[in-house]
């Protein structure tokens, strides 16, 4: 071989070893050259169901010795998105005494047994009411004088989650 030869190539050997160098400093430079930054945002829908719920059923003889009578209603979705309904669940709102009533009548003089109702589904807008029950109420029947209870309207009210 000639000079002229070997130089070529040393040459041509130091430039694939330029290549390869420069080729792993633009690699390195490439992952370590991550420095930006930067602002965005999202949003959540929200929930645009409305439930109502309808009580269809009311015990309307509560009275000492009388057997607890069911409560039912339905629950309909009007809103304009799917809404789950796990449960509705009813309470003693107030006991209103019939006009004259000598003596008081309250919640205590009432037994609500099984208050939450399950539903446990997940309700479209619009369509038909879905119905619920499970609940009763009694006239919780003591030894005082309840004689305030006579004619009583009981509010109930009711809460869905």
């Amino acid at each position: 071989m000639g000079l002229s030869t070997r130089r070529w190539r040393t040459a041509a050997a130091c430039l694939v070893g330029v290549a390869i160098v420069g080729g792993g400093i633009a690699a390195y430079g490439f992952w370590t050259g991550i420095n930006a930054t930067g602002t965005g945002s999202a949003t959540t829908g929200s929930d645009t169901g409305s439930l109502v719920i309808t009580q269809t059923a009311a015990p309307t003889d509560l009275a000492p010795g009388v057997a607890p009578g069911a409560i039912t209603g339905t629950i309909q979705n009007t809103g304009t998105t799917n809404t789950q309904a796990v449960s509705v669940t009813v309470s003693i709102a107030s006991v209103t005494p019939a006009v004259g009533a000598l003596t008081v009548c309250t919640a205590a003089d009432y037994i609500l047994a099984t208050p939450v109702m399950p539903v446990n589904l997940e309700l479209v807008p619009n369509a038909p009411p879905t119905p619920f029950s499970g609940a009763t109420l009694g006239f919780n029947d003591t030894a005082a004088d309840q004689d305030g209870c006579q004619g009583a309207v009981v509010s109930l009210a009711y809460v869905s989650s």
